[in-house]
């Protein structure tokens, strides 16, 4: 039984070299998800807290829960939207998910068929 396990130890023939070859694909694949996943996620969380942090007055905005409403007022962590004549709330600056018009935009095609 013993001679079993030497014959199936290490091969005198390079064996360090079939130890790093064995990683390339694992390499190749984290690469693969840093360009196709990792990457341009970060690149659209940068945009969001670009957008979050340009935010005004007057702006007509959609928040996280799809509630619409347009900016009275602004701190740094609150905004207050106005959502119907004299309705304001508050909501968390963080849940503002982007303009108005942008979800109306991508909202538009659904409507459409008979």
């Amino acid at each position: 039984m013993t001679g079993i396990a030497h014959a199936a130890g290490a091969s005198p023939l390079g064996g360090g070299a079939g130890g790093i070859a064995s990683f390339v694909p694992l390499i190749l694949i984290f690469v693969v998800f840093y360009f196709l996943l990792i990457r341009p996620q970060q690149k659209k969380a940068k945009e969001h807290q670009q957008y979050l942090a340009n935010l005004k007055k007057g702006a007509k905005v959609v928040t996280g829960g799809g509630i619409h409403g347009q900016i009275t007022g602004l701190t740094d962590t609150v905004v207050t939207l106005e959502i119907a004549d004299n309705v304001r709330i508050k909501v968390n600056r963080g849940s503002i998910m982007g303009a108005a018009a942008d979800a109306e935009k991508l909202a538009a095609p659904a409507k459409g068929g008979g």
